[in-house]
């Protein structure tokens, strides 16, 4: 419709509502009175009302600012049509929006006086609100910013990704496909299985999935544990030559070294069982005297091994040729004890008052490193083991006194005396060992001293020299310790009162207090959850730490003069306290010792399936002809023309 037609139909309506407006407006005649026009008062008023209601909307109505001019008496309908042909909105969108602007206002008084109300009575509502609105900002903002995809680099992703354990990595990986590609990455689960103790060589290339490796290590280590706790394994007997009495036992990593009073020493790698064992050959003097010496100590590292005998020689061997000693000399008296390093670089042996300190140079020739003279008889010896470097430090234990000496390149001169650690007149020292960090030794009270207490166990540090601590109240003699083998703040011991005890040395207080074996504890070794005893009866018991409890024990003839124990092996040694005894038959010339009294060496294997066939069959029914070990059962279970079949 064009511009003209529109107004033209306007002013025609106008016309119309013109003509109707005359027609209904009565005469004043009328509206005075009100019986002349037909109608009710009652009527009249509320017509008179409603045009009042619409005389007063169309008032309030605006049009760009000026008020619209409406005649009295005219209907609300028509000043409403009015409106609109004059292009205007309905008046009571006007209304609505008055409406709604005073609900809002009401809304927000009652609210306001609701939130000054409940201000100070619950804080505790407003603090839990205040987190929830700060945990939502929080997850707006890192919904907002790819702080990880974008904004850091991979590197340092990685960087901050490494201090996060396996659960929570796993998490993470469930976060998106950015954090997956981080949480999978190979180093991150490297380094992890580094950390735990697995594949501590290994370099990142050697599995194409270290998370997997990982979880097959964890397993391995729970069925070991499980193992552990039922007495599942294998259990070998290392037998040597008969009729010979075992003197000593050292083992480190897979070697075992054992000397006889044969003057005989035998080494064992138990990683290599189909390989033939080593026999190493004694020095020239002591294999061709008659009767040959009696091994008096030994000792192994996952390179030297060293034996010294009766008549003063000191052998060293090298664990990976055997055969002729690398090294030998010589002592005015026989070597009382015998220590060597963990690393296999230095060797400590000790005849009366003198100790003599030997080790290898940068070429790998031995030599003489150090000779001191103590004024008393040394008991005792351990070197003290240092973080990644050569020992330097030897704690040795001489009556009542304890020594920390200084194995110096050079002779030490005569005159300088060594450094005392502790010296109680009157209160010898039982034992000895050592860490890398603490120097524990333990002292027998006599006399006066029994009513403090008892006797204790001293613990001295080694960069200071000073006391660290002092543990235990018992009336018996502590017989053995073992502070380098267990975790950095526990120390296991063990007494003649026939207890076991573990002592936390940060708060020099008593973790474990068990009653194990009736003739006293001769060895004892803890690691982080168990523990293994061996007893004076010929006992050896496996404790659970955290329970306290007794999972099984072995028993054998002699007493236990060594324990020792890693993740998935165990060995005990049962040596004998007579070394001369006499045959199975009392009136027999022959001094070969049966064997009951020969003693025992045991290997127990806790990494191994028991379910396995091989491991079905007992060791008699696994001995050949052309073996000893078929004699110490007595039978032999093939035969030559057996083989020719």
């Amino acid at each position: 419709m064009a511009e003209d037609e529109l107004a033209e139909f306007r002013d025609r309506w106008k016309r119309e509502l013109c003509s109707q407006k005359e027609d209904l407006v009565p005469s004043s005649a009328s509206r005075s009175d009100p019986s002349l026009s037909g109608q009710s008062p009652s009527r009249e008023i509320r017509n008179e009302d409603s045009n009042n209601t619409d005389r007063e909307i169309i008032k309030s109505e605006k049009d760009g600012g000026r008020c619209l001019d409406v005649e009295e008496g005219e209907p609300g309908y028509v000043s409403i049509a009015r409106s609109l042909l004059d292009g205007r909105t309905s008046p009571i969108l006007n209304r609505l929006q008055e409406e709604r602007s005073r609900r809002k206002r009401q809304y927000r008084d009652v609210t306001a006086a609701c939130r000054e109300s409940l201000k100070h009575p619950q804080t505790k509502v407003k603090k839990d609100e205040q987190l929830v609105d700060q945990l939502i900002q929080d997850l707006n903002e890192a919904n907002d910013i790819p702080f990880f995809d974008i904004e850091l680099p991979y590197e340092l992703a990685l960087k901050i990704f490494q201090y996060l354990n396996c659960a929570e990595l796993g998490r993470c990986a469930q976060v998106s496909r950015a954090w997956r590609v981080l949480a999978e990455d190979s180093v991150l689960w490297f380094r992890m299985c580094t950390r735990e103790g697995y594949h501590q060589g290994a370099i990142v290339s050697d599995s194409p999935c270290w998370k997997s490796t990982l979880r097959d290590c964890r397993n391995a280590a729970k069925t070991v544990r499980s193992n552990w706790k039922n007495r599942v394994g294998s259990i070998s007997q290392l037998q040597f030559e008969l009729g010979k009495v075992l003197c000593d036992v050292s083992s480190c990593d897979s070697y075992v070294l054992a000397g006889y009073s044969s003057g005989d020493v035998r080494l064992w790698d138990t990683l290599h069982w189909d390989l033939p064992s080593s026999y190493l050959k004694s020095n020239r003097l002591s294999a061709h005297s008659e009767p040959r010496p009696h091994v008096a100590h030994v000792q192994v590292s996952g390179n030297v091994a060293a034996a010294a005998y009766h008549d003063g020689c000191v052998d060293v061997w090298s664990t990976q040729t055997g055969g002729e000693p690398i090294y030998h000399y010589q002592t005015a008296e026989r070597n009382r004890v015998l220590a060597l390093s963990p690393d296999g670089s230095t060797l400590a042996s000790a005849g009366g008052s003198e100790v003599r300190l030997d080790g290898a140079d940068d070429h790998g020739l031995w030599r003489t490193l150090g000779l001191t003279l103590l004024p008393k008889t040394v008991e005792s010896l351990m070197l003290v083991p240092s973080r990644g470097q050569r020992c330097k430090l030897a704690a040795v234990a001489a009556a009542e006194c304890v020594y920390l000496l200084d194995l110096q390149e050079k002779v030490e001169d005569e005159d300088e005396e060594p450094r005392v650690l502790h010296s109680v007149y009157g209160h010898p020292v039982t034992c000895l060992d050592a860490s890398d960090s603490h120097v524990a030794f333990g002292v027998k009270s006599t006399g006066w001293a029994m009513h403090d207490g008892g006797n204790k166990i001293h613990i001295y540090s080694v960069e200071t020299g000073k006391p660290a601590t002092c543990v235990g109240n018992s009336p018996g003699d502590f017989t053995c310790i073992n502070l380098l083998d267990g975790p950095a703040h526990l120390l296991a011991c063990g007494n003649k009162d026939r207890r076991v005890r573990v002592f936390d040395l940060r708060t020099g207080s008593s973790v474990a207090s068990l009653y194990a074996h009736h003739l006293g504890v001769t060895s004892v070794q803890l690691d982080d959850w168990k523990m293994v005893s061996g007893g004076g009866e010929g006992l050896v018991c496996v404790w659970e730490m955290r329970m306290a409890t007794k999972l099984w024990e072995m028993h054998n003839r002699h007493p236990v003069r060594h324990v020792r124990f890693n993740t998935s092996t165990l060995l005990t040694a049962n040596i004998p306290d007579d070394k001369t005894p006499r045959g199975a038959c009392i009136t027999d010339d022959d001094l070969t010792a049966h064997r009951r009294h020969r003693g025992v060496i045991c290997h127990y294997d806790f990494a191994e399936d028991a379910g396995a066939q091989e491991q079905r069959i007992l060791p008699i029914c696994r001995s050949d002809y052309t073996e000893s070990h078929g004699y110490n059962y007595n039978i032999a279970l093939t035969v030559p023309y057996d083989r020719l079949r």
